[in-house]
């Protein structure tokens, strides 16, 4: 871990970050009290620590590996469980199962069956087969009783929303429990809480080319002030590896079970939450060329960048952005920069 403290430009008030790795991904945490600094990263490091133990999909001894060999039977899980799923059937109902947690098999299929800093050192040739996922519908979640079926031969994946969720009951917790302004980022999916900084949390939306999400090291970029709810970015460039002279990635489409095949390179997206924000912009990426239309139709500011650099966004990106509810939503294709 490495922390720092951090005069944010224009900003009175001195910030306090900490940057380590949980997760599988980047860790930052900063809060507008540095003397909180260091409690709040613990609090943080526990949150994660649970969140991974109910969550992950390449622990055998997580909840979530559990539900593998329930054989359809209901299983009584964690009420953190409980609410990732919740979160994960939400953001499939509202990108119409662009964004679905029964890829799970599919991810294993293209070779993402462990952390990803193992994925590039598996040689091991894979097998690509259009098969669509068994689809959200299927699961079964009784917040009433804990309990969740999952029918045989489905596997789950939480990877497109947990993090977000994640970051965002996080920052919550925090600023509740500090009393002060806070961001959590996860691998770059942001969420904050509390009190922002004067003019807001000055965030720099990157486009990445790199092979390492932590390591943006080139492509356009632009600096957007939040003052509430989460940004995501979600793109093809950074989670990605070659088997057999194939280039895949991480973003599967539920339609086919394949690495989606898009004119978008990374799309940002802001909205009342980080969860939301994450699984549009992941949706954006599995809708393709309908994705602005569909981004400006949900209020949704987001910034595109195609394959060839080209830089689109919508109604209500970059300006002080405020969450979705506040933003415009006059239909337009986008406005290149």
């Amino acid at each position: 871990m490495t922390t720092a403290t951090v005069p944010a430009p224009g900003i009175r008030r001195t910030t306090a970050a900490a940057d380590w790795r949980a997760l599988g991904t980047t860790v930052r945490l900063v809060v507008t009290e540095p003397a909180l600094l260091d409690s709040c990263n613990l609090l943080l490091a526990r949150h994660l620590a649970e969140v991974d133990a109910a969550c992950s999909r390449f622990r055998a001894d997580s909840e979530l590996a559990a539900l593998d060999t329930a054989a359809g039977r209901p299983v009584r899980v964690s009420p953190l469980l409980a609410e990732a799923l919740a979160v994960a059937l939400h953001a499939a109902e509202a990108t119409d199962g662009a964004v679905d947690p029964t890829v799970g098999s599919a991810m294993a299929a293209i070779g993402y069956d462990r952390d990803f800093t193992l994925v590039r050192e598996d040689d091991r040739p894979v097998r690509l087969k259009v098969r669509r996922a068994p689809g959200w519908r299927l699961i079964d979640l009784d917040r009433a009783t804990g309990t969740v079926t999952v029918p045989s031969g489905v596997r789950l994946d939480l990877g497109a929303t947990a993090k977000a969720w994640a970051a965002d009951r996080a920052a919550a917790m925090l600023a509740g429990t500090a009393g002060c302004g806070v961001l959590v980022s996860l691998g770059g999916d942001t969420a904050i809480a509390g009190e922002p900084p004067e003019g807001g949390w000055q965030i720099r939306v990157q486009d990445i080319t790199g092979k390492a999400e932590e390591t943006p090291t080139e492509g356009p970029y632009t600096t957007v002030g939040l003052h509430s709810g989460g940004l995501a970015t979600s793109g093809t460039a950074a989670r990605n590896w070659r088997r057999d002279g194939r280039d895949l990635h991480h973003i599967v489409d539920p339609r086919t079970g394949l690495p989606v095949r898009t004119p978008w390179r990374t799309v940002s997206v802001a909205a009342r939450t980080c969860a939301d924000a994450n699984a549009a912009s992941t949706a954006a990426l599995v809708k393709g060329a309908d994705a602005v239309g569909w981004l400006t139709r949900q209020g949704l500011p987001a910034r595109l960048v195609t394959q060839e650099s080209r830089i689109l966004t919508t109604p209500g990106w970059p300006t002080h952005l405020r969450g979705a509810g506040n933003c415009a939503t006059s239909p337009h294709r986008g406005t290149a920069e």
